[in-house]
């Protein structure tokens, strides 16, 4: 082939390369602009291309690599050339230590491989759990996701879908067939209530704008620091936190968190999923923090999970770790027990004890028992614990406590309500616990947030050395 000829074959692979996919469309909607550099473009299987666009770039500055799998190249079937394109850029966010975007779009394995595209399966899912912990990992579910797919999604850090995506392990049509008819099976609404998705966006742009999002507020590894930016209080908030302190029991958590972190800063992750909690991302003087909220209702299994994923997330990446607790306790009833409320009260302990980043507690309301022990005591290990003029701390909830310890003190001229206040104001207050050590301070609500940045700052240089370990067995 003469040199002219050569050139014309490169400038006809070059232009197919350049054909405007989605998953191009997808790369270009998530990183920089003109920062993306693609890696393989020119890697074949069965002489067509592998289904997969992979390679790296920038967002907002830091680096990042990620891989789109293709739906216009025979269906976006995962075989081994496929899997070996992603299987190289896993090395290479190892090797860098670089977060990895993971955008799907596929409709299953390349059958025609057989256990070769078994093995390219088994492959990704090993490198994403590898990297576990290592440097941030994002799925986004722009197509369908089904499978084995569907296992190496939800194994990263952070699964965002779109609204018209579809997720499942069992195809619906095979559900429907055995004589199973779930509505919403395989939805990206069924995902954001069972928990599976973090994110519905509502549409490709949005759900890359959201990945972008989760990359800029964290490290870019379990090694570096979380970026600061420019931050912003919320105005005129003071007399707002005063009021609701005194109708804890009533108060919108989600909004009072809003009120604490930065302006426009919080990002709420598992939105519809167990609505007694409240967890996310935020900046708090610009840096970046967890946040969980208990919401006054009681915490079901799912609660548990929502805030013990995030706390993990979080001790992984060195991010500080704000809990603002008031809620009832956990869900008291046979239903909850029969799905193991236990277990998942006692996996949230489990994390929290083990976490090692920065801890800080604010006990707004009602901690009560086992629940201020998991999320408030000892057993959560809170560098510094805050509290309220309105907490409310106790082994017992207030009823149960009068029943048990003071029923005699209960007569006509002295009535049960009498003797539960009295109980909430001496036995319960905030003012005994820090008398008896268990909390460091009773706050102004309107100080809240001045006291949060001034204790993390002191925290920023916390260390911890922990038992010699191969890992802790959280009941899983």
């Amino acid at each position: 082939m003469s040199a002219e000829s050569k050139m014309d074959a490169l400038t006809k692979a070059l232009s197919a390369l350049d054909k405007a996919t989605p998953a191009r469309k997808r790369l270009t909607a998530l990183f920089d602009a003109d920062s993306f550099v693609e890696l393989d473009g020119f890697a074949k299987a069965g002489g067509e291309s592998a289904g997969v666009v992979t390679g790296y770039g920038s967002i907002d500055g830091s680096p990042v690599f990620a891989f789109s799998q293709d739906i216009t190249v025979q269906n976006g079937a995962v075989g081994k050339a496929h899997a070996g394109k992603i299987k190289k850029l896993y090395d290479l966010a190892a090797k860098t230590g670089a977060p990895v975007v993971g955008i799907y779009d596929s409709n299953g394995a390349m059958l025609k491989e057989g256990n070769d595209a078994l093995n390219a399966y088994g492959e990704m899912l090993l490198w994403q759990n590898n990297l576990s912990g290592v440097v941030p990992q994002i799925s986004v579910i722009a197509g369908t996701c089904a499978g084995c797919a569907a296992m190496i999604a939800l194994s990263a850090d952070f699964v965002i879908m779109t609204e018209k995506a579809e997720l499942f392990m069992t195809a619906p049509f095979t559900a429907k067939a055995k004589g199973e008819n779930v509505p919403g099976a395989g939805t990206a609404e069924n995902a954001a209530k069972s928990g599976m998705a973090h994110i519905v966006a509502k549409d490709e742009d949005a759900a890359m704008e959201q990945a972008r999002r989760i990359i800029s507020m964290l490290p870019i590894n379990n090694l570096s620091a979380a970026p600061i930016c420019e931050a912003a209080a919320v105005e005129g908030v003071d007399a707002a936190l005063r009021s609701a302190a005194e109708n804890i029991e009533n108060a919108d958590m989600k909004a009072l968190v809003e009120m604490i972190v930065d302006k426009d800063s919080f990002l709420e992750l598992h939105k519809d999923f167990a609505v007694g909690a409240v967890s996310g991302f935020a900046t708090l003087g610009g840096s970046t923090v967890g946040v969980v909220a208990t919401t006054g209702e009681p915490i079901c299994g799912g609660g548990c999970a929502k805030i013990a994923r995030l706390v993990s997330i979080c001790d992984a990446f060195q991010i500080p770790v704000l809990t603002f607790v008031n809620t009832k306790g956990f869900k008291a009833s046979a239903q909850a027990e029969l799905k193991g409320i236990v277990r998942e009260a006692a996996k949230a302990a489990h994390v929290y004890a083990e976490a090692t980043t920065p801890k800080v507690c604010v006990v707004m309301g009602q901690a009560y028992g086992p629940a201020y022990m998991v999320f408030a005591g000892r057993n959560a290990n809170s560098d510094v614990t805050l509290a309220w003029p309105s907490a409310q701390i106790s082994a017992l909830a207030p009823e149960t406590a009068v029943t048990m310890l003071y029923a005699d003190q209960i007569t006509d001229k002295n009535p049960r309500s009498a003797v539960e206040a009295k109980y909430k104001v001496e036995d319960a207050s905030p003012f005994q616990a820090a008398a008896d050590g268990y909390i460091e301070d009773v706050i102004d609500p309107a100080a809240t947030r001045s006291v949060l940045i001034s204790t993390l700052d002191m925290l920023e240089g916390k260390r911890v050395s922990k038992l010699p370990k191969k890992h802790g067995n959280m009941p899983l």
